[in-house]
């Protein structure tokens, strides 16, 4: 076959060595809108840099790049991504979580939970691992974890067993055709499951729970909201299913509310799953137990970095949305100094400003500006009288950024870096981005 990739990212890779595998004499053609690759080539490829109109490609197959809509690609052509090529050929039942924050952190308990329960997981997708790299090892007594993006869920064609759609607000709007668009892409996680399947779902989400309301009728899962009185809860600073107590809130080896509520997500999953496999109520609780107890947090995300001078230092790179930035300012009862700014991914970030202008000095010391959007900011934050800001502009650095942060700190205060933005003005990634900020702090 001649075989199009769009782009030659991990994704991308894993499925060219995917179909390498299956016939070696398959032969690729990449596009990409840049000049050069971002990684290193195979040989024997032919590349097409510079290439910006998807429509006119010709291939047996297309691969589609998450991050490509489908909208650009030729519209009577094969079409197939990494996620499909995944669900089509994976011999184990798949727990598939999305959402607009927390993702991560409730893919990464849900591992850890059925990791304490002894069963062989693997931790897939979004979260930095291609699908279709472990495909050869799994066995059909093993177990998915699939942290899915919109971008993944475009044009899926199946649906997980047990599905978790965490939250939604406007995000990616910079590639989605509009918000609905990247609604009905999140929703899709659940379109394709069948009678037996789970969809859990955050119900204090209004915009994920009008759209489960809508979609109600054509959903054919048993659908488990959460927080759930009758299932995962929270009340008190403390854990409950139903009306048992399990234990303390404090069990959580990570800040904030919203990961209390991630945790509900994954306890309802697991529950789920290990009663399918006949694990015992109390069984069950233990594994909870340990899977929290040994989480500490992904990379990038609300991750303590170091404490220099009585000011702790958060790394919440990964925060490229306002919602994620009022979590991670609900997180902390200290004062806070929060880094925002980056790039415009076209989100509403109203919510956010107002939420700023009503914090007191003792809440909100300083907001640190960088960036390409650190005008607008300006802006924004002028426009509700909130005065308490340092502009650094679009060609400051992480080293200046961290610098100004912790000279405008006090003993006992938290400095954030949740930005609210994209990365890509100033660095490669959100990776990049929180590489910069954790080498910074550890300089001071």
């Amino acid at each position: 076959m001649k075989i199009a990739l769009i782009g030659f990212g991990l994704e991308a890779k894993s499925a060219y060595e995917y179909f390498k595998k299956l016939n070696k004499n398959n032969t690729f053609d990449i596009y990409d809108e840049n000049s050069k690759s971002k990684i290193e080539l195979p040989e024997g490829v032919n590349f097409f840099g510079n290439f910006h109109d998807f429509s006119k490609i010709e291939a047996d197959l297309i691969v589609r790049t998450p991050a490509v809509n489908p909208n650009r690609l030729p519209q009577n052509a094969k079409i197939t991504s990494v996620t499909n090529l995944f669900f089509e050929n994976c011999p184990a039942p798949i727990i598939g979580v999305t959402g607009s924050k927390g993702k991560g952190t409730v893919s990464s308990f849900i591992t850890e939970i059925l990791r304490a329960a002894k069963i062989k997981t693997h931790l897939v997708g979004n979260i930095g691992v291609p699908a279709l790299d472990h495909l050869s090892e799994i066995q059909d007594n093993d177990v998915i974890v699939y942290e899915l993006s919109s971008f993944q869920l475009w044009d899926t064609q199946k649906s997980p067993h047990i599905s978790i759609l965490n939250n939604i607000e406007p995000d990616h709007l910079d590639v989605h055709n509009d918000f609905e668009d990247y609604v009905s892409a999140k929703i899709n996680i659940a379109k394709n499951q069948k009678k037996g399947d789970f969809f859990i779902f955050n119900q204090e989400n209004e915009i994920v729970s009008k759209k489960v309301e809508s979609e109600k009728q054509r959903l054919k899962s048993e659908l488990q909201p959460f927080p759930n009185f009758d299932l995962a809860h929270i009340k008190e600073g403390k854990f409950f299913w139903g009306d048992e107590l399990i234990f303390s809130t404090d069990i959580l080896k990570i800040p904030g509310v919203h990961n209390q509520k991630n945790a509900c997500a994954a306890m309802i999953a697991t529950f789920d799953f290990l009663c399918e496999k006949g694990f015992e109520i109390e069984e069950i609780f233990d594994f909870w137990r340990e899977g929290f107890s040994k989480f500490t947090g992904l990379p990038h995300r609300l991750k303590f970095v170091r404490e220099v001078g009585g000011v702790k230092f958060y790394d919440d790179s990964i925060a490229t949305t306002p919602g994620s930035a009022i979590a991670a300012l609900n997180s902390f009862v200290q004062p806070k100094i929060l880094i925002l700014g980056g790039s415009n991914k076209g989100a509403d970030l109203s919510e956010l400003i107002s939420k700023i202008s009503k914090m007191s000095e003792n809440e909100l010391r300083k907001v640190i500006l960088m960036g390409a959007e650190a005008e607008k900011l300006v802006q924004k934050l002028t426009d509700v009288n909130f005065e308490r800001f340092i502009n650094l502009g679009a060609k400051t650095d992480m080293e200046e950024v961290v610098k100004v942060a912790f000279k405008n700190a006090k003993s006992g205060d938290v400095v954030i870096l949740s930005p609210a933005h994209a990365s890509f003005d100033m660095f490669k990634s959100y990776v990049d981005r929180g590489e910069q900020f954790i080498e910074n702090v550890n300089l001071l």
